[in-house]
C-alpha cells in the first residue's frame, strides 16, 4: 500500500472521530473504533497491506530523540510503552507524525501534551493499532484465525533495524532534556 493512501486511511478515521480524534484518553476513545470502520470497507488483502505499512510508518519513528520526547511525556517509557507511544502518534495524523519524527519536540505544542504536563486528562499512547486492524480484517471476511499469518507473510523478508536511530542520550538527565527538548523540558521538567 502507498504511503499516501495509507495516511489517507488514517485521516478519514480522524475525521470521523471527529473533535476527539487527538487524545487515546479512554474509555470513549472513538478514534479506534473508526480506523476499523473504515478499513473493515477494504478487501482482507488490503487490510494486511495496511497492517505491514504500518509497520513500516511506526519502524520510521523508532528513534532514540523521539523516546526521550516519550520519556518525558510519558514521565518514563521502556520499549513497550514506546511501541504504543508510536502507534498512538500515527493515530495523530500524517502532519503530527512527521513533524515529531523530525522534531520530538514539536510535541510541546499539542494540546493534549499541554495538558498531561499539568496531570490533566489526556493521552497520546495507544495499546496496539493491531487490534482494530485485526477486527477490520475480520469483519471484511478474513478468516478470525489468519490475520496473523497473512500479516507475516506479506511482511516477509523486510528487514528491521535492531537499535533505534539517531542521538542518544540520557533521558533522566534533565540537563540533557533541557538541551535536547528544551520546549518539552519547559513543560514537564520547570
Amino acid at each position: 500500500m502507498d504511503i499516501d493512501t495509507w495516511w489517507g486511511l488514517v485521516g478519514r478515521a480522524r475525521e470521523a472521530a471527529g473533535d476527539r480524534a487527538d487524545d487515546r484518553d479512554p474509555p470513549d476513545d472513538p478514534l479506534p473504533g473508526a480506523l476499523t470502520d473504515v478499513l473493515a470497507a477494504l478487501e482482507p488483502a488490503r487490510i494486511v497491506d495496511f497492517a505491514v505499512t504500518a509497520y513500516e510508518v511506526t519502524g520510521s519513528a523508532y528513534r532514540w530523540p523521539l523516546w526521550n520526547a516519550a520519556y518525558l511525556v510519558e514521565g518514563g517509557c521502556g520499549d513497550d510503552g514506546f511501541m504504543d507511544f508510536r502507534d498512538g502518534l500515527v493515530l495523530l495524523g500524517r502532519e503530527v507524525f512527521t513533524r515529531a519524527v523530525a522534531d520530538p519536540d514539536s510535541l510541546a505544542g499539542l494540546p493534549v501534551v499541554v495538558r498531561m504536563s499539568r496531570e490533566e486528562s489526556g493521552w497520546i499512547g495507544y495499546e496496539s493499532l493491531t487490534g482494530p486492524v485485526k477486527a477490520a480484517y475480520e469483519r471484511a471476511g478474513g478468516a478470525a484465525d489468519g490475520f496473523y499469518a497473512a500479516v507475516e507473510a506479506a511482511d516477509r523478508g523486510r528487514i528491521r533495524t535492531g537499535e533505534p536511530a539517531g542521538e542518544h542520550w540520557d533521558a533522566e538527565d534533565a540537563d540533557l532534556a533541557r538541551r535536547h527538548l528544551p520546549r518539552l523540558a519547559a513543560l514537564f521538567l520547570d
